[in-house]
């Protein structure tokens, strides 16, 4: 049961890394209501991978990398 619930929450952060690595390259979304509450929830997922993992030609793949592991993360859980 547990893990069925982190599983949703887990699928809803990927989500929502997702819509905001797209909401960053948009300028009119990334001045919205709706992207600063988005960013208020990724952002601190976002900040320890970004301190470690330095940009590369400018490109941020810390939303990548946490994509990676929250997958990582739920596949651990489904196994156990």
């Amino acid at each position: 049961m547990i893990a069925k619930i982190l599983h949703v929450i887990i699928e809803i952060l990927i989500v929502l890394v997702f819509i905001h690595a797209i909401g960053s390259w948009i300028p009119q979304i990334r001045e919205s209501r709706f992207y600063e509450v988005l960013d208020s929830i990724v952002d601190p997922l976002l900040r320890p991978i970004r301190q470690v993992l330095p940009t590369a030609g400018g490109i941020d793949f810390s939303p990548m990398v946490l994509i990676f592991i929250l997958i990582l993360i739920d596949r651990l859980l489904l196994k156990g």
